[in-house]
């Protein structure tokens, strides 16, 4: 009887990780019936980061929540709070950056207006409940700010040159002149899930590397770039800090707020037992939505790659699309919904069912 761990990330914006997870066992059953699944849902900070540890902690409340989206009107969500400890009396709060400011709440890009207010809302409103700790997953932002939105929901004001707040996003942070962080909130224990080890500047920071992705111009790099370098000097945060990049520079203001930062996957990973339960399997198939370049940087499937290695366990790949820039070295298999599909429509169209086809696929291949 083969054993196999299910552990893929969300792929985003189309199938949560646990369907993602329940499809690939439907595929791979119908080539392999005798086989037995243990479902192990990933996230590594962005989208899917509550629902996991929702999912895996017993006694988690989700507590809904009304923040200032991406777009710029109200979204309705909820954080996560973790029942109390003994080290933790006011329990934990596990927050992400995808439901309250992630670019998959926007219809259209907002390079220069989107921010995160609305992250920084969600945090204020579980600081008002009372928690000891917050786990914050910082995955899936709108927006390149700097964290200034997240900061001034936090009591941070970010002044221009005539000594008036700055507009939100980085239309405002392009017009930073000094900061005043005499009423920020006292930070309370924080670790931060990030899947990202990007500086905040430079060929490798936040603007040059993720800002296309959330809309930024060629031409428009270089001024936010510089914006986020002198925000760095005023907030006297290294730029070259591992990570200070990830989420639009948020990394960056969350460590000047007193946080410390940590590989997402790992983080989810210790949470759920997942490398037990990888040790005690003959397969493990993971996943996301986009694997590509990229996807090797502290990610959930090469995370996965390595604890299949560590314990001689075959790895095998399901993804959206699989880019010529992977490393798909890391498997003995993998399988593109697109390719299965015929078009990167179609596999969006029905994840699903692409995604059985997908687990039926990888379970011939071994």
């Amino acid at each position: 009887m083969t054993r196999v761990v299910l552990a893929p990330d969300s792929f985003k914006g189309t199938i949560t990780a646990a369907d993602a997870a329940a499809a690939l066992a439907e595929g791979w059953a119908s080539v392999d019936p005798s086989a037995e699944f243990v479902h192990r849902p990933m996230a590594d900070g962005g989208e899917g980061t509550v629902a996991a540890f929702a999912a895996a902690v017993p006694g988690a409340e989700r507590v809904p929540v009304v923040v200032d989206g991406p777009a710029g009107v109200p979204v309705s969500t909820d954080w996560l709070l973790l029942p109390p400890t003994a080290s933790m009396p006011g329990g934990t709060a596990v927050i992400d950056l995808a439901s309250t400011s992630g670019i998959e709440l926007l219809d259209a890009l907002r390079p220069w207006d989107a921010d995160t207010t609305g992250f920084g809302q969600a945090i204020v409103a579980a600081l008002d409940h009372g928690v000891s700790r917050l786990v914050l997953g910082i995955g899936s932002s709108a927006s390149t700010d700097g964290g200034t939105g997240m900061l001034a929901a936090l009591g941070a004001r970010f002044l221009d040159a005539a000594g008036v707040p700055v507009a939100r996003g980085a239309r405002g942070v392009v017009d930073i002149a000094s900061v005043d962080l005499s009423l920020l909130r006292r930070a309370p224990q924080v670790r931060v899930l990030t899947d990202v080890t990007n500086p905040l500047a430079g060929p490798r920071g936040a603007a040059a590397v993720f800002g296309p992705q959330k809309g930024l111009a060629s031409h428009e790099i270089g001024p936010v770039d510089a914006a986020l370098l002198r925000l760095a000097d005023l907030l006297g945060l290294d730029p070259d800090l591992p990570g200070a990049g990830a989420a639009g520079g948020t990394g960056g203001a969350l460590v000047v707020w007193g946080a410390t930062l940590a590989p997402g996957a790992a983080e989810v990973a210790a949470l759920i037992g997942l490398a037990d339960a990888v040790a005690d399997a003959d397969v493990v198939i993971t996943g996301e939505g986009s694997y590509d370049g990229q996807s090797g940087d502290g990610k959930v499937p090469s995370y996965i790659a390595g604890l299949a290695a560590a314990s001689g366990v075959t790895a095998l790949l399901a993804a959206g699309r699989i880019t010529a820039d992977s490393d798909t070295a890391l498997f003995a298999a993998s399988a593109s919904l697109t390719e299965i599909a015929g078009s990167s429509d179609a596999a969006l169209e029905d994840p699903a069912r692409w995604l059985r086809e997908a687990g039926a696929l990888l379970a011939r291949s071994v």
